[in-house]
């Protein structure tokens, strides 16, 4: 694929760092001498707007320019409207979940904390563990796209700009922690929501369709596929979404429910539209000749190809989009594991100074495997298989009439849910090896079979059918226990809580409060 000339891409990719840098390390100073808890999370400090904003910049990044353009090439306009509704409506359980775990977790800021006081600390590190290994993937992901971007769009060497971007958000990160980078998502979410608009009128405005090419690209009609990823996408989008802690830091932040809930509402309808368009680019290339082009390209690369045609100065606005989408994203993601770690791993007791140090350190593992890592889709659907097991039974706990379950029953459930995919995958090839390379997703997501959707069907039904086994194990050997020691059967007793009274916003309201480890087994 030939590259896009415009000279100037590197002066503005350097600039719209520098001006990052100046922003956020002139915040990020002023902020130098907060306490640790301020540096860790902001609970109960923002409205509405300024979260709407943020969710907008945690949930993009520069990925979005292969995958939705590529899906779009594949399953058509079906593909574009269900990948874009089943990214953006998962914002909503925020909403919906976030009021409930803040009540019942008042002093907690990530969703291991609430783990650790109703299940236990066994089942809190086993969700901590999967939350740690998702946000460095993530991170991971980001600067490999971020790398291919660059290259794709301008060809100059993709490594220095990714050290620059590691560099800056760890400079500023380190020193002003999670506010600073809610602060900076502010700017850089406007700046995404402004830049996507000139863009989409370039695009609309420049490009000429053909419209003999629309019949036969057949991306009108409905596929196999296309139905498959409307149960597939929002199962692994919703449940991966519960193991990143840039959103449960931003749930906690918000001064009331209504401004979580208007936070999240208006994010969700702008990630909807951005998501929606950048799919379309897909489309419109394909209709516009510029895919699959001679020789032919693979369809992630749809967006780059249309980009082609366009003026050379629309690279200049993609490239500052770019930027500000991988800079927002990277240090969302950066903040959220250092909270996330010295909560969990550490119990909020490590002085500020080791904390700003785990953030320089965490980023150079995600620079050597970003850049060795050829191809990010499959190990994020590893990920996805393994949320889809995980968060439906965790997530049983959040019901008051479900008392009497324990993080037993999560980790077995959840390590029971991946089992059950290794036995769909053996069942369904009738063979056992390629049973465990569907536990590693080796045909991807669009394969030309069912056994994708198996996987996502079997994640998170064997993970209840399991837990609900474990229950029953579990209160059998607590039963023979007590029958054999002569003591009273207590395993379903409903546990004695301390209740307090909410804070003033909620003054009618009652809430759980206690900083004591829930039951395991």
């Amino acid at each position: 694929m030939g590259q896009p000339s415009f000279p100037a891409s590197n002066a503005i990719i350097y600039v719209t760092y520098g001006a990052f840098l100046v922003l956020g390390t002139g915040i990020a100073w002023t902020m130098r001498n907060q306490s640790k808890q301020d540096f860790l999370s902001s609970n109960g400090t923002q409205s509405a707007f300024p979260l709407a904003l943020n969710f907008i910049a945690s949930a993009l990044g520069a990925g979005i320019l292969f995958s939705y353009p590529e899906l779009a090439t594949i399953t058509g306009v079906q593909g574009v409207i269900i990948y874009a509704l089943a990214s953006a409506l998962p914002m909503l359980i925020f909403g919906a979940l976030g009021p409930i775990i803040r009540r019942k977790c008042p002093e907690g800021f990530v969703l291991t904390e609430w783990t650790r006081q109703r299940y236990g600390t066994v089942a809190m590190l086993y969700l901590s563990f999967m939350t740690l290994v998702t946000l460095f993937l993530y991170m991971v992901a980001e600067l490999s796209a971020l790398g291919q971007v660059v290259s794709t769009l301008t060809g100059i060497d993709s490594l220095p700009v990714i050290i620059v971007e590691c560099v800056i958000t760890t400079i500023y990160t380190s020193l002003g922690g999670f506010k600073i980078s809610f602060l900076t998502d502010v700017v850089q979410g406007g700046m995404v929501v402004g830049l996507i608009i000139i863009a989409t009128i370039t695009v609309g405005a420049k490009t000429e369709i053909k419209r003999e090419l629309i019949d036969s690209s057949h991306l009108l009609e409905p596929s196999l596929l296309g139905w498959q990823l409307l149960y597939i996408l929002p199962v692994a989008v919703l449940t991966n979404d519960f193991f990143l802690s840039n959103f449960w830091l931003r749930t906690f932040s918000s001064k009331s429910d209504k401004d979580l809930w208007v936070g999240v509402s208006v994010a969700m309808v702008v990630i909807l539209c951005i998501l929606t368009l950048v799919g379309c680019s897909g489309l419109i290339a394909a209709w516009s000749g510029a895919w699959p082009g001679e020789p032919e390209q693979e369809g992630s690369l749809a967006f780059f190809l249309l980009l082609q045609q366009l003026p050379s100065w629309v690279v200049g606005i993609i490239l500052v989009m770019v930027v500000s989408l991988s800079t927002a994203a990277f240090d969302s993601l950066q903040s959220a594991m250092v909270s996330s770690a010295s909560n969990d791993l550490f119990r909020n007791r490590l002085n500020i100074w080791y904390i700003r140090g785990m953030v320089v350190l965490i980023i150079i593992p995600v620079v050597v495997v970003a850049l060795r890592a050829s191809s990010i889709l499959q190990i994020y659907l590893i990920s996805d298989l393994l949320s889809a097991a995980t968060i439906p039974v965790l997530c049983l706990g959040l019901s008051d009439r479900l008392y009497w379950w324990r993080g037993f029953e999560v980790v077995v459930g959840g390590l029971g849910g991946i089992l059950t995919v290794f036995i769909f995958g053996a069942i369904y090839y009738k063979d056992a090896e390629q049973g465990a390379q569907l536990l590693l997703v080796q045909n991807g997501l669009y394969a030309n079979d069912w056994s994708a959707f198996g996987a996502f069907v079997a994640a998170p039904v064997g993970g209840i059918v399991w837990g609900f086994g474990a229950l029953a194990l579990r209160l059998s050997f607590q039963y023979i226990k007590a029958r054999l020691r002569r003591e009273r059967f207590d395993a379903l007793d409903r546990p004695l809580m301390t209740r307090t009274v909410s804070d003033s916003e909620m003054p009618d309201e009652v809430v759980i409060a206690s900083s004591k480890a829930g039951k395991f087994f």
